[in-house]
């Protein structure tokens, strides 16, 4: 598929080079920085150095007195407390957190993580009965609960109360609970509105210690918790996202909770260097495993243990489940790349809609990822089975999937998400009506260029400026992520070394250079276009720039994003 190649902001010659002169860096990274709306000394300070002080005052959050009021009561009443969370990472994480943050203040707690497949996603009413099975009095929801209603009347009617905590887009009217915290509401006047559901939690245990006067290291100590949730969760990592990602993963690096580093033993990473990259790719799909196949309890259940055999026990069953999702999902995305041709036109639609039979629910989101890659087009995912559909939507950049869906709302039984991400649950037949109309939504709110990827440069550079030294000034912007994504650059004209060659699954190495220096490059899955390299010895390339260790030794290399 052939993409736009566009630079983040015109090159500002001297902004960028008083930024190089006072702050003492290499004008590329000074570049990067100022792409990223970074130029005051005092911002390039905070962004380099995060710190718990640069956190907000958790009761700027509306609803945030009424919740900690309310779970004051709870923990001196000694109540029993169940932690209502979602299946995904963000909910395991947020469910780990708020349960291991609750324990240690001496409170009574339990925790329940619905059935993907049976219960669906939200607060279900298998979830009030085990709470009241418990004799709990107070639920707290965390990544989830925003648009549960019904659910949150129906815990009423039983004398339970709940606090909602959820990050994603309210309804049309709140939950009429104790406490409803979600940055997102309209009448919230938060300063920063992208937390995952992990970091409104978060906030909460933030809110509660600060209200009784104790030592924040009790919420603290679980930050590599926050940094999983919200890195899986593909939040931007600005603002207090990246307070919590850098200082999270400075904690999971050096001393991590033990579920969490015997996961990462059994996966075969080696603690130290963890970074979002990983998290994104190793933690989060074993973590994910067993709630997208079956129940997440055993995932939270590997947080929260202090047993170590028994971590690794369940280390080794994520293991084993996330083997079992592979294997789902290519076969799901074979079945569903077979059904595009007829649904699907290029030149005609803005949006792909597939639907199958019996689809398993816990992997159309993974799936439908993989056909943006392909098509770059908002995908739904839906798995069809005894007449009613439970889809999947994943979106790309420019397109708020959720405002597109709630225009479709009177065909929906339920829906729910945010702008890149979302779910619903529709009854078969609406299916075709909802292909039909999503589509010509979608036509009137995305342009042409909409639908064309665009590969953002950073700036362009020559190959004799990459050194140690810039990389590890470039490493101090880190954790990259949404809104502050890894450094690309471009360099032109480049002369093909040697003979390319293919190496592992289809990647392709081969060595460039210009002006005297000679580096290595590697495109992943990109053995096609060897043939283009062996004819045409002169290209361009975006790329990131990394080190490469193998066999003890290590060498610069570009990590090639697209070429020409």
């Amino acid at each position: 598929m052939e993409s736009k190649w566009e630079f983040y902001s015109p090159l500002n010659a001297t902004v960028i080079g008083k930024m190089s002169e006072q702050l003492e860096i290499p004008k590329p990274v000074a570049r990067v920085l100022y792409n990223r709306g970074i130029i005051e000394t005092e911002d390039v300070r905070h962004f380099l150095r995060p710190k718990m002080e640069h956190l907000h005052d958790p009761f700027l959050m509306n609803g945030m007195d009424k919740a900690v009021d309310r779970l004051i009561i709870a923990l001196r009443e000694h109540e029993q407390i169940l932690i209502y969370g979602d299946y995904d990472v963000d909910g395991i994480t947020s469910t780990a957190m708020m349960y291991l943050f609750l324990k240690d203040l001496g409170g009574q707690v339990s925790f329940y993580i619905p059935d993907r497949a049976t219960e669906g996603y939200g607060i279900s009413r298998g979830g009030i009965e085990e709470a009241r099975g418990h004799n709990c009095s107070l639920i707290i929801s965390v990544d989830c609960g925003i648009t549960s209603v019904k659910e949150v009347e129906i815990a009423r009617e039983l004398g339970i109360d709940l606090i909602v905590s959820d990050h994603h887009e309210p309804g049309e009217s709140l939950p009429d609970a104790v406490a409803v915290i979600d940055p997102k509401r309209s009448d919230c006047a938060y300063p920063f509105k992208d937390l995952a559901g992990v970091g409104v939690a978060f906030k909460l245990a933030q809110g509660l210690i600060q209200k009784l006067n104790l030592d924040s290291a009790y919420a603290e100590k679980y930050l590599d918790l926050v940094a999983i949730g919200s890195a899986a969760d593909i939040v931007p990592l600005i603002g207090e996202n990246r307070v919590f990602t850098k200082l999270g993963l400075q904690k999971l690096n050096s001393n991590g909770l033990d579920g969490v580093t015997t996961l990462l033993e059994t996966a075969g990473f080696k603690t130290g260097k963890i970074d979002v990259g990983q998290i994104i790719y190793g933690l989060a799909p074993r973590i994910n495993a067993v709630g997208r196949l079956g129940r997440a309890s055993p995932a939270v259940e590997l947080l929260v243990t202090r047993n170590h055999s028994r971590a690794r026990s369940i280390a080794l069953q994520l293991e084993e489940e996330n083997r079992r999702r592979k294997e789902i999902d290519s076969a799901t995305l074979i079945e569903a790349l077979s059904k595009i041709d007829s649904v699907f036109h290029p030149d005609r639609d803005s949006v792909i809609v597939l639907d199958g039979e019996q689809w398993h629910p816990g992997v159309i989101g993974i799936v439908a990822s993989r056909i943006i890659e392909r098509y770059y087009r908002p995908t739904v995912m839906i798995s069809v089975d005894k007449g009613v559909g439970k889809g999947s939507a994943r979106s790309v950049p420019n397109f708020d999937l959720h405002s597109a869906l709630k225009s479709c709302a009177d065909l929906f039984i339920q829906f729910g998400g945010h702008k890149y991400a979302a779910g619903l649950t529709i009854p078969a037949e609406n299916i075709p009506e909802f292909r039909r109309r999503f589509n010509k939504i979608a036509s009137e709110m995305l342009t042409p260029t909409d639908l064309i990827r665009k590969v953002n440069i950073d700036d362009e550079i020559e190959l004799d400026m990459i050194t140690y030294e810039l990389l590890r000034m470039l490493n101090m912007l880190a954790p990259f992520g949404p809104h502050n994504r890894h450094p690309q650059f471009v360099s032109y004209n480049l002369s093909v070394v040697g003979t390319p060659r293919i190496v592992g699954n289809n990647h392709l190495k081969f060595k460039v250079s210009q002006n005297g220096a000679v580096i290595e490059a590697i495109a992943f899955n990109r053995g096609e276009d060897i043939k283009r390299l062996q004819t045409n010895r002169i290209v361009d390339l975006i790329y990131t720039i990394e080190e490469n260790t193998w066999m003890d030794r290590s060498n610069l290399q570009l990590k090639i994003v697209d070429l020409r």
